[in-house]
């Protein structure tokens, strides 16, 4: 598994309404959610596949404080690593590369690679 991901979330409390709902789903997917220090600041940890939870939450409610945040953790997502990939992949057996690339952005020859490197190891 890989290492969690750690993003600092700056003024969070302040951005964000309704943060209690929003602190309540990032705790209920699993990912660590700290105040560092005294400051505004806040930092969340988590997996790939906590922060792509956390992003389809925050799409799926009409809370339009909340897209700085999805935006955020879209950044960090995005920098796709072949274990993360395969990992998606390894979820869902028999995904095309249309729905690996519309799922996690990559590209055409990372989608390929991936599924090949599946259809091989069975």
């Amino acid at each position: 598994m890989s290492a969690p991901i750690e993003i600092i979330l700056p003024s969070f409390l302040r951005r964000t309404l309704k943060a209690y709902a929003l602190k309540a789903e990032i705790r209920a997917v699993g990912c660590d959610l700290n105040r560092i220090g005294r400051s505004r600041n806040w930092q969340l940890k988590g997996s790939h596949q906590q922060l792509l939870a956390i992003i389809e939450f925050i799409h799926s409610h009409d809370e339009k404080s909340w897209y700085w945040l999805a935006e955020k953790l879209s950044g960090q997502v995005k920098s796709n690593t072949t274990e993360n990939l395969l990992l998606i992949a390894k979820q869902k057996p028999g995904i095309t590369v249309n729905e690996l690339m519309a799922k996690t952005d990559c590209t055409i020859a990372e989608a390929r690679k991936i599924i090949d490197q599946l259809e091989w190891e069975d």
